[in-house]
């Protein structure tokens, strides 16, 4: 049940940071209420992280993002990345070996939002479409219509949609992500690929069970230090769900690369699933090779 130390990880949660990386929740502000969130955190679910991440000023910070990769061996990483998102573009082209390409979605833009995720899986390969329900402005629960077009055109380019799920971090109302709207998503659309986020808890004993009915549905462990990976989804991996469940940090978001990688040793996967959590898993779902 130890770690090896030989497997080239792939994190599917992972940013090239900057000086200042405030601008990254700015979209959310609308819906903060309370005058901490609004005012005095550095990223709106503060509270439920001690010590974030500080880079500093660095010269090259892509260069810096690579140099924590191999430290901790991950031999490559998802990077979200928008139109405004230049960091993110660069990293890719300088270094497509390296990072991959996912797309956080708008479900309130309607078509023009499809036409979007067209064009960036044309010019950059995007392997996947995110979601935050619960941080869109007006929300939007995963089972609402307005998400149809975008499971559509996901199972169109045969793209996996990773949803933020349970309650979020951030001071904002959970309806959106309850993780029992996957059902209705999974069942509709049993040729899109779902990789749960963000934990799903507290109804992480639902999303196992849900898991184990649906071929189409899987889970990565972004936002959790892995000392706090939820209990029922480690005993999930280490029984049926050993094809289920994939590895994503949450640098520099949240964690640090060297927080997660010295827990990580702890977590009491059986010998035959650390392969698969920390490579094989995404590889297939994501289809890396």
């Amino acid at each position: 049940m130890t770690m090896p130390n030989d497997i080239k990880v792939i994190d599917l949660m992972l940013s090239v940071p900057g000086e200042d990386n405030s601008q990254w929740y700015e979209f959310m502000k609308p819906l903060l209420m309370d005058e901490e969130s609004r005012n005095m955190f550095k990223m709106p679910a503060q509270y439920m992280f001690k010590d974030i991440p500080e880079s500093g000023k660095k010269e090259d910070y892509i260069a810096y993002t690579i140099e924590q990769m191999d430290k901790h061996n991950i031999e490559r990483a998802m990077l979200g990345i928008d139109d405004h998102n230049e960091i993110a573009k660069e990293a890719l082209a300088r270094h497509p070996d390296r990072f991959f390409a996912s797309l956080e979605v708008n479900p309130n833009n309607g078509m023009d939002e499809v036409r979007k995720i067209v064009r960036l899986h044309k010019d950059y390969g995007i392997k996947a479409i995110t979601g935050f329900a619960s941080g869109l402005c007006p929300q939007v629960p995963y089972n609402d219509k307005k998400w149809y077009p975008i499971y559509a055109k996901c199972v169109e380019l045969d793209i996996p949609f990773c949803p933020c799920v349970g309650v979020p971090g951030p001071r904002l109302p959970m309806a959106p992500q309850k993780v029992e709207l996957l059902d209705e998503v999974c069942w509709f659309f049993p040729e899109l690929k779902v990789v749960m986020r963000h934990g799903a808890e507290p109804w992480e004993k639902l999303a196992w069970k849900l898991m184990l009915k649906y071929p189409n549905l899987y889970y990565m462990t972004s936002a959790f230090a892995p000392k706090h990976y939820p209990e029922e989804i480690v005993k999930f991996a280490n029984s049926r769900g050993a094809d289920k469940v994939m590895y994503a940090g949450y640098f520099p978001m949240g964690l640090s690369l060297d927080r997660i990688f010295k827990d990580m040793p702890n977590v009491p996967f059986k010998d035959e699933v650390w392969p698969k959590f920390l490579r094989e898993n995404a590889r297939k779902v994501f289809k890396l090779d």
